[in-house]
């Protein structure tokens, strides 16, 4: 077998990004963004305030994109860490049952289910027959553009949120509008979340803006 077809076995089975990662991106930074908004006091609100809350705001979501970021690199490269070590177990052990023990325990459990120890076997032999595995993981451009993907999602969910206090003077009217804007994004977020795991998408969507609400009201209580 060929070393591309080795680099295929090593690289992630994930998209850029998964729906799911980008449903829970974006309600991080929603999350985030709202613990400003929903502390700040209307009625004292002037521009210091508005201007501080926006910075905060801003920097929080920045810094914490930055965060995520970073994170989902060290979960791919844990991930490729993970098959060359069972790549590596596979063909070194001098015990096929064995060998086909570090298969099964790498691959899912639903996929498993659907295989029989002939095809185990067989993989085990694929596996075998490939080239000797890199000494470590190696983060490629597909784990870099998730990265940054991610980044983009936790900090590009700040602006809309906050846009009403850039443009509009009044700031009990400018709130409302973000809280509107805030809760048409949890209910986006719920429903695209409803239509990957195959419930009803308003409830869902409904259903999400009620915990979001209740996260962003427990993180402002906490003094987050």
């Amino acid at each position: 077998m060929s070393a591309t077809m080795l680099d295929s076995t090593l690289k992630s089975s994930k998209r850029v990004l998964e729906p799911f990662d980008r449903v829970s991106e974006v309600l991080f930074g929603l999350i985030m963004v709202l613990t400003f908004t929903g502390s700040l006091s209307v009625a004292a609100a002037g521009k210091t305030e508005i201007r501080t809350m926006l910075t905060g705001a801003l920097g929080c979501n920045l810094a914490w994109g930055v965060i995520d970021g970073i994170l989902y690199l060290m979960g791919c490269l844990a991930e490729k860490s993970k098959a060359i070590l069972t790549l590596r177990a596979v063909r070194q052990s001098a015990d096929p049952q064995r060998a086909c023990g570090f298969i099964a325990d790498a691959l899912p459990t639903g996929l498993l289910a659907l295989l029989q120890d002939a095809e185990l076997e067989t993989i085990r032999q694929r596996m075998v027959a490939l080239p000797e595995p890199p000494a470590h993981a190696r983060l490629d451009g597909k784990d870099w553009r998730g990265g940054f993907a991610v980044f983009l999602l936790v900090f590009l969910s700040t602006f809309p949120v906050v846009l009403p206090f850039l443009f509009m003077q009044d700031a009990r009217l400018a709130l409302r509008i973000s809280n509107l804007i805030a809760m048409a994004m949890l209910f986006a977020t719920g429903w695209v979340f409803g239509r990957i795991t195959g419930r009803r998408k308003w409830v869902v969507g409904l259903t999400m803006v009620v915990l979001g609400g209740a996260l962003v009201a427990l993180t402002i209580a906490l003094g987050g």
